[in-house]
């Protein structure tokens, strides 16, 4: 049983802050809170407990956590469609003719500038986006900020739809850009924040696997309108957009708001119901009160160090060193062959392979970066998260320099299909190993405190790092660029190098870590590779 009454403690215990026009109420001061043995030994079971959870018995005693969890994650489904949906316009035949340019050899082709403007556009409002997340979301929380973000985002798809110039396509996308910014600042943080430490992998992971059914559904959309050729080849599949905000409004104003924004806010009570919500019917008072108490001890470890979170907070002491980590792990998703993958279709035709076959080996190319997705989730409970990291970070090396010499070797139709087929497995690797484990260290790296913020300002290094990125992936493969086609392995295999140096020093090990472990390493400044290593006694606060 709980060693404490189950009832908050009275109002004259606590203090009033207010910052940025934000008011927490009924936060403890931090020496009562940690002078409260009853408390501590409440917040050391409940740890103790998550430590000693598998994977199936987390998953087991909180169904409506992971359910929550993948829902939250599941409105990236809406930048992924749109992503890979222009990746696919600048390959459909009547996309082509209608805004395309006529090159010798080729046929109708989509000029560079405008391939690459029209996937910047969305980024660049997403950029906006993300720095928008973190001081919404610390005024209305995670509920609220994604509901906002699910109502722009039925509005902004009118423009996309109704364009009629590629100028206007391309506006259209950067207003759509915008709720993305807010869904991937808030997804991984969310879902990291309602599960228990063993389920934390595995559930930041199904971000990545909301990436692949986007893909899955533009790649059998775009299969079935790319013989059309009319406007509704690409009218089609864009009014497909309007399929996800409505259902994903009406489940997510049922969620519950994260008990860590809850406590950070003084709302325990609410904290407490929300904690109860996320767990079986079945589960106890006792229990409740224990996470919860654990949750406090977080947070004011945290509160200690610093008051109401800013960005300028992010570039502080200690928490300068988990914001690089952050946005290198997210600008690195960029270097390490996830943009052939983004541009699939495109890159299978300058591969070799014809327009029709080309978007069915993309239709197989998003299922099994599914099937990847899948297989990550028991990978992350058994592997470390630096493991994964490096270890797929170095398989993808390999193939894409193998990429580079397939296609610099004189070619044939065997070399076509080496080539397309290297490609799929690029795809796959990064859906199984970099790219779902990128956002399990994201969400695990920032502070409790500065989750908001962190999480959306390395999404803003993603941006900055894919828009360039882009534009120079479209140079590579385009006709009327450099027409490199497979010899862009070579590029991609040489930053993929970068990252894999950047990480081997500067990644630590973060599995198995709880919130409160991983502040005090940081705080101890314990170097990446020694954090497996370190032994962190559940009594310690500093």
């Amino acid at each position: 049983m709980s060693s404490r009454a189950a009832e908050p403690k009275a109002e004259a215990a606590y203090v009033d802050t207010v910052d940025h026009g934000v008011q927490e109420k009924n936060i403890p001061q931090q020496s009562e809170l940690m002078d409260d043995k009853a408390l501590m030994t409440d917040a050391q079971n409940a740890e103790n407990r998550e430590h000693e959870m598998t994977l199936w018995e987390a998953a087991k005693d909180h169904p409506m956590a992971c359910f929550w969890a993948f829902i939250f994650c599941f409105t990236i489904i809406m930048e992924s469609f749109d992503m890979f949906l222009n990746g696919n316009f600048v390959a459909l035949p009547a996309f082509k003719k209608r805004y395309g340019v006529y090159v010798e050899g080729s046929g109708y082709t989509i000029p560079t500038k405008w391939q690459s403007s029209l996937f910047q556009a969305g980024q660049c409002g997403a950029f906006i986006g993300v720095f928008m997340a973190g001081p919404i979301t610390n005024r209305l929380g995670y509920r609220w900020t994604t509901l906002l973000g699910l109502v722009l985002m039925n509005a902004t798809i009118f423009i996309s739809f109704f364009a009629d110039s590629l100028a206007v396509l391309v506006i259209g996308q950067a207003f759509e850009g915008v709720p993305w910014g807010l869904f991937i600042a808030n997804s991984p943080a969310y879902a990291s924040e309602v599960v228990p430490l063993v389920l934390r992998g595995a559930c930041t992971a199904t971000l990545q696997m909301a990436w692949s059914i986007g893909m899955i559904i533009v790649a059998a959309a775009t299969l079935g309108f790319n013989k059309r050729t009319d406007q509704w080849a690409w009218r089609g599949p864009l009014a497909l957009q309007w399929i996800f905000p409505l259902p994903l409004m009406v489940l997510i104003f049922f969620a519950p708001e994260s008990p860590w924004w809850l406590i950070r806010h003084g709302r325990k009570e609410q904290a407490l119901r929300s904690i109860k919500r996320l767990a079986r019917r079945n589960g106890t008072q006792a229990s409740a009160e224990d996470t919860l108490a654990m949750m406090e001890r977080t947070v004011q470890i945290e509160a200690h160090h610093g008051g109401e979170p800013s960005l300028l907070d992010l570039v502080k002491g200690t928490d300068l060193r988990r914001t690089i980590i952050t946005c290198l792990m997210y600008a690195s998703q960029n270097f390490a062959g996830n943009l052939i993958a983004n541009q699939a279709t495109f890159f299978f035709e300058q591969a070799g392979m014809s327009t029709d076959f080309s978007f069915k080996l993309n239709l197989i190319n998003s299922c099994l970066q599914l099937v990847a997705n899948i297989l990550s989730w028991p990978l992350s409970g058994w592997l470390g998260r630096r493991t994964i990291y490096l270890g797929g970070t170095a398989i993808n090396i390999t193939l894409l320099f193998l990429l580079g010499i397939c296609a610099s070797i004189p070619q044939n139709t065997a070399t076509n299909y080496a080539q397309a087929c290297l490609g799929v497995v690029i795809s796959f690797v990064f859906a199984g190993a970099m790219g779902p484990i990128s956002y399990s260290i994201i969400a695990e790296t920032s502070s409790v405190r500065l989750r908001a913020l962190s999480t959306g300002v390395g999404r803003a290094a993603y941006y900055a790092a894919e828009i360039p990125m882009i534009y120079l992936a479209s140079r590579m493969l385009n006709p009327t660029g450099w027409n490199l086609a497979g010899k862009c392995g070579y590029i991609w295999g040489g930053t993929a190098c970068v990252c894999f140096v950047s990480a081997y020093f500067g990644l630590p090990e973060l599995k198995d870590r709880s919130y409160r472990e991983l502040d005090i390493l940081f705080n101890r400044k314990v170097s990446a590779r020694k954090f497996k290593s370190t032994v962190i006694d559940v009594t310690e606060n500093e």
